[in-house]
């Protein structure tokens, strides 16, 4: 029971690497962070004045994470439903 923490941590490693998973969040990160960018800091962007770097890089992580939370959420709950055995049927 000791390596069962160490196993999971690895198992949501490998999902958050595996299958177009960091492609995807990339590219929801790059949407949804530019137009959070653009609400956020439009004004200074537009007018020349200095932008907030932390602000910037974590506007655009923020979306990454969020979408790699999700498709790691769903493959560990997926492949849960999958070892799990069937009913048996009641007749």
């Amino acid at each position: 029971m000791e390596g069962a923490p160490l196993e999971r941590v690895g198992r949501i490693c490998h999902c958050a690497i595996s299958g177009g998973v960091p492609r995807r969040s990339l590219v929801v990160a790059l949407i949804v962070g530019t137009v959070l960018n653009l609400i956020n800091q439009g004004d200074a962007m537009l007018s020349g004045m200095p932008i907030d770097l932390a602000k910037l890089l974590l506007t655009y992580l923020v979306p990454y994470c969020v979408s790699t939370y999700g498709a790691v959420s769903y493959r560990l709950h997926a492949a849960r439903l999958a070892t799990r055995p069937e009913p048996a049927l009641v007749r």
